[in-house]
């Protein structure tokens, strides 16, 4: 591709428990980038309510699209019989019915992947099933192009934050020779380039649910062996720049 493709990740919106003007003022942020795609990794809801998900649907419509939009932990109903019978019902109504959403623009295809299965209370598992989609679909895309996977739960988390089915995602990001993967949960960004890949977890872009963090949301620039992070941090004056992290040429 001649130039970097430039992608707004957004995460961890919690809406219900969100500072407002965080809110009205990140869709003219984003906008002001201009981005090819932007992605958001799950916990747009506090706790999956049908007016936080009306919220959130109101949100995505607002930024420059196209979107691509995951579930998170938040995004399942916490308690209830919803949990048990149609934990996914309201993101399929409101957000997206495919739980392994794909979006391609020029010189990115993206794939989403949902991360939280029903019987989780909060960290999250992939299936051999679902890393088999990320090798059939980002091992597929023409050299040149950037492969672009987003989940909810930062695959290289350990300890009792792993996901399960971890190393089999690896694998298959390593396979499918994965350029940028995106993240969210922790609130507290991060960016860590392993082998070729660069793995960006974005902090929380709204929520009163702050770690040692204020707001902030991620601006990267991509093309393969090429990555820079940018974040976008709120202050009393709105948004402005923060931390700068690149790795060129792998």
């Amino acid at each position: 591709m001649n130039r970097p493709a430039v992608v707004a990740h957004l995460s961890d919106l919690h809406l219900g428990a969100h500072y407002g003007y965080a809110v009205d003022s990140i869709v003219a942020d984003v906008t002001a980038a201009r981005p090819d795609l932007v992605v958001v990794t799950g916990d747009l809801t506090m706790r999956a309510r049908t007016e936080e998900f009306r919220q959130a649907k109101e949100l995505l419509e607002r930024l420059p699209g196209p979107v691509l939009a995951v579930t998170g932990n938040h995004d399942l109903p916490l308690t209830s019989w919803r949990r048990v019978l149609r934990p996914y019902d309201r993101w399929n109504s409101w957000i997206d019915a495919d739980p392994q959403p794909i979006r391609r623009v020029a010189g990115v295809t993206a794939l989403g992947l949902s991360s939280m299965p029903r019987w989780r209370w909060k960290n999250g598992r992939i299936t051999a099933r679902q890393t088999d989609e990320v090798v059939r679909v980002l091992g597929a895309v023409p050299s040149g192009d950037v492969r672009l996977l987003a989940l909810h739960h930062p695959p290289l988390a350990t300890g009792t934050a792993a996901l399960i089915g971890r190393e089999r995602l690896l694998d298959a990001v390593r396979d499918a020779r994965v350029d940028l993967v995106l993240a969210g949960h922790t609130h507290v960004p991060d960016v860590t380039f392993r082998a070729g890949t660069a793995f960006v977890v974005a902090g929380t872009a709204t929520s009163r649910r702050l770690r040692g963090t204020g707001c902030s949301w991620s601006l990267i620039s991509v093309r393969p062996g090429e990555v820079t992070v940018r974040e976008r941090v709120l202050g009393p004056d709105g948004w402005r720049p923060g931390r700068i992290t690149e790795n060129v040429g792998g």
